[in-house]
């Protein structure tokens, strides 16, 4: 039996990037049954250059400021998705699909039919090599394969924050690896973790929940609340085999004092939906590991090439870590 599907493209500002990313979603496979474009651009381009493209099964909706923000966005797309659609996908507006992205992706729920989310594998980000079993503690190694060790990760290690779950799992103090130290074998993984730029549901979760507003705009780390909900109904899962390429587009992100302290203020949030009540040893860690990250982004402000970044980032760190003293974001 197929699979119906619609594809939910959120964006903002981004005319360029979702043109590229569209261009690859025709040279699918498996094309969506329908493409839903989210704009809360506050301009016209989005929408002038999509007129000027024929995609099969294209709806565009602009926003206005009551459905702009990424999570308000992706509701808003829930909510006009068609209701013979069995799997909702998300996507980033600035990646681009390998041709059997959908394929590969779609093809998990018939082999892992009590899966409720799966997502996709970037693969232009970390370089990987099989495992040379020298165990180098300059690499991570995982699985038969391994990659370069991030400098943060070795210094926590050193001590005593490493994280005390496998990739694409929050460790008891939150701060874990991503799904990307998850290596290219080609097998599918089972996660809590799974990131919203590259993901699928089930559309019958949305009946159960929904994305947070409580992330405005740019919403960082929404899609770890959004995974750390559901995995408490049922099973996440990465397929490596679902590729595709990641190409970071800097317009439409905040400011890096914005983003700083987004960066301690919405960790928190999502380690207290996994953890609502820590031992205090995991709330130290917690914090400890804050203070480290943000001595390492500090150390930015001398030895990288963008100085006034890393000073604004590690400012909004330190300002966003001390206003969990006074004001814990709380949840919905």
């Amino acid at each position: 039996m197929s699979i119906s599907f619609s594809l939910v493209i959120c964006t903002y500002m981004r005319s360029k990037a979702i043109v590229t990313l569209l261009e690859s979603v025709a040279l699918q496979t498996l094309y969506p049954n329908e493409i839903l474009i989210i704009d809360a651009s506050t301009n016209t381009d989005t929408e002038d250059v999509l007129k000027k493209q024929t995609f099969k099964n294209l709806s565009y909706y602009s926003v206005e400021d009551d459905n702009r923000g990424l999570t308000k966005q992706r509701n808003f797309g829930i909510s006009n998705v068609r209701n013979t659609m069995d799997i909702v996908c998300f996507l980033d507006d600035d990646v681009v699909l390998k041709s059997d992205y959908f394929e590969q992706l779609l093809s998990t729920y018939k082999t892992y039919p009590e899966a409720l989310a799966v997502g996709g594998y970037i693969t232009n980000e970390v370089q990987w090599q099989v495992s040379d079993n020298k165990k180098n503690p300059s690499k991570f190694y995982y699985d038969g394969w391994m990659r370069n060790e991030p400098s943060r990760f070795k210094m926590r290690k050193k001590i005593g924050l490493e994280p005390d779950t496998a990739p694409g799992f929050l460790p008891t103090f939150a701060h874990g690896r991503s799904v990307s130290f998850l290596p290219p074998s080609g097998k599918t993984y089972e996660a809590e973790l799974i990131m919203g730029g590259v993901s699928s549901y089930k559309k019958e979760v949305f009946q159960k929940i929904k994305f947070s507003t409580y992330f405005e705009g740019y919403g960082l780390y929404e899609d770890a609340d959004f995974s750390l909900r559901l995995a408490k109904i049922g099973q996440l899962y990465i397929n490596t085999n679902a590729n595709l390429a990641h190409y970071h587009d800097g317009s439409g992100r905040p400011n890096q004092y914005n983003y700083g302290k987004m960066v301690v203020r919405n960790s928190w949030y999502v380690w207290k939906v996994k953890y609502p009540n820590p031992m205090f040893k995991a709330t130290f860690k917690f914090h400890a590991t804050e203070l480290l990250l943000m001595t390492i982004r500090f150390t930015n402000i001398i030895n990288s090439k963008e100085k006034l970044k890393a000073f604004t980032e590690s400012l909004g760190r330190m300002v966003g870590w001390i206003s969990l003293i006074f004001t814990k974001p709380k949840h919905q």
